[in-house]
């Protein structure tokens, strides 16, 4: 079933789940060669097709064109085996914000054969470990200026030997960025499969425990060729922005993958605020725009005071579902489409998207070409049309955990479940309903409330506490406390800052509950169990 591997390290290959635990892949129409490397054909194969002068990456005062980038990856990646070692299979750790340094570096590993995870710089050393711990990381790769976390967490961990800084600024001065200019900028990729591991996307499910998705080096080509090519109809000639991190394949494909498979142009942001993002937007022409809906409705208030956003000609918003009125708006207001879509990592990008002649408020529009999707029971029967049920897809990318039970959860009979509840309408659109499980979805982050529960928890003046998330109209949803204090500490806004800052410093800062309700005690069963179903259905009324 799988074609041959380059790598010398088995540990993606040992690790992935057993043939009958896979969903169904129909890879028809998308076809590739043997043996496949995805960083070389993003780089030198654009070089080879006349694209060496354009534009590859925009960011921190920098332009670089692809014959730039293409020799800086070279070198970058000779420094990796000549000077680190790395090994054909060997997991590769990237951290960093989203600058063209942290593409360099993903594309650099994967030249060298490696298996990268690519993870944001908010990560917090506890959470770190449990990334290393799973993929049985050696080497990490870290922008100087988010080293504290990633260092702390190589003290205590019996697989990370090397923490490699590299300059995200833009003045090479680091120590990779040292070792790379002294190398050549002629490398001979290692020869990987395309059925060979390239990335590892990790997401961390309801219950905090990570979870590693397994992307083949066909499955990034699938898709550019496959979503970027037919929703986007992507040219050279456009230039891309956006907000979520390069280490969510939402923000890797939309910001990395898919400019680069067409010769077009990526803007990046360490801060990709709506200001920001506007400001880039107005300076380089920005053609194609990826964020959550809360940013658009940033944006359509700017416009109000003068923005101009006249340069968009398609908005992609993805993360959390888009409202009805959001799309009026945007459409009315620019006279551009506004598409939404949903992706999930465990199947790379999005998979059910609007498209430009056929897009509709509040529905999240049909299947891209090469997918399947219905709307199914517990039992996996399909549901009539209009009845709310799981969404199962399946199509030539899919969930493949690295040595997870929670496989099965995910993939039944060939089909991956997403953890969406749908309703598919009359004329085949699908139309999102809410999330099947507990995970709360905040401007476009996936929060896990059992680990923010698990950092309350670490604080001295909490008892119990239980999180939920609570309807927002700006973030979608926000995170929300219930806490019973120790004994004579006063519930006052000084406790709950105290809570908050704590909060932040234990995990990533946008975990953090933006609402903190104190309580004598949380509803619970007789054995114990809290019940949280309550707490949420108090918050609704």
């Amino acid at each position: 079933m799988l074609g041959p591997s380059g790598h010398s390290d088995t540990f993606a290959r040992d690790n992935l789940p057993p043939f009958d635990q896979w969903p169904e892949l129909p890879l028809a129409g998308f076809d590739y060669p043997e043996w496949l490397n995805i960083g070389v054909e993003l780089t030198d194969r654009m070089v080879e097709r006349g694209f060496g002068d354009r534009t590859a990456l925009i960011g921190n005062g920098r332009r670089r064109s692809y014959k730039e980038l293409t020799d800086w990856t070279n070198r970058l990646a000779r420094a990796l085996v000549e000077n680190y070692g790395v090994k054909p299979g060997n997991r590769v750790l990237v951290r960093g914000p989203n600058n063209p340094a942290v593409v360099a570096c993903w594309l650099a590993a994967t030249k060298a054969g490696a298996v990268v995870v690519n993870t944001m710089p908010m990560l917090r050393a506890g959470e770190l470990a449990k990334i290393v711990d799973k993929a049985e990381i050696a080497l990490a790769l870290c922008d100087t200026r988010a080293m504290d976390e990633i260092t702390a967490c190589a003290k205590e961990s019996r697989f990370l030997k090397q923490v490699i800084g590299f300059d995200g600024t833009a003045n090479h001065d680091a120590e990779l960025d040292r070792a790379a200019l002294e190398k050549p900028v002629s490398f001979e990729a290692v020869k990987t499969g395309r059925d060979d591991v390239a990335l590892l996307g990790f997401t961390s499910g309801t219950t905090g425990v990570p979870k590693a998705t397994m992307h083949f080096h066909r499955d990034i080509l699938i898709i550019a060729d496959g979503y970027a090519k037919e929703v986007l109809g992507v040219t050279p000639d456009d230039v891309f922005v956006g907000s979520p991190p390069l280490a969510f394949t939402f923000g890797l494909g939309g910001l990395a993958v898919f400019p680069l498979r067409f010769g077009a142009a990526a803007t990046l942001l360490e801060n990709a605020s709506p200001p920001n993002m506007i400001e880039i937007i107005e300076k380089y022409r920005a053609t194609i725009s990826f964020t959550a809906p809360t940013a658009y409705r940033a944006m359509l208030k700017a416009m109000d005071e003068g923005a101009d956003l006249s340069s968009l000609r398609i908005a992609v918003s993805a993360g959390e579902t888009l409202p009805g009125p959001v799309f009026e708006e945007w459409t009315t207001k620019t006279g551009k489409p506004i598409l939404d879509g949903i992706g999930a990592t465990e199947m790379l990008h999005i998979f059910i998207s609007n498209r430009l002649g056929d897009m509709h408020a509040a529905t999240t529009g049909r299947p891209v070409t090469g997918y399947e999707a219905k709307i199914v029971d517990d039992e996996m029967n399909e549901l009539p049309r209009g009845e709310v049920g799981r969404l199962a897809v399946r199509g030539p990318t899919g969930c493949r955990y690295l040595a997870d039970e929670r496989q099965k959860d995910y993939v039944r009979k060939g089909w991956n479940l997403t953890g969406d509840s749908f309703v598919q309408d009359g004329e085949g659109r699908f139309h999102f309903a809410a999330r099947s499980d507990d995970m709360i979805v905040s401007a476009g982050y996936n929060i896990a409330g059992p680990e923010v529960e698990a950092a309350l928890l670490a604080h001295a003046d909490v008892a119990e506490c239980a999180v939920i998330g609570v309807a927002d109209e700006a973030r979608g949803q926000i995170v929300e406390a219930h806490v019973v204090l120790v004994a004579g500490v006063a519930r006052d806004a000084g406790t709950v800052k105290r809570l908050q800052d704590h909060v932040k410093a234990t995990i990533a800062p946008f975990k953090y509950p933006r609402s903190v309700r104190f309580a004598d005690a949380l509803p619970k069963t007789q054995t114990g169990k809290i019940q949280r179903f309550r707490l949420r259905e108090e918050a609704k009324r």
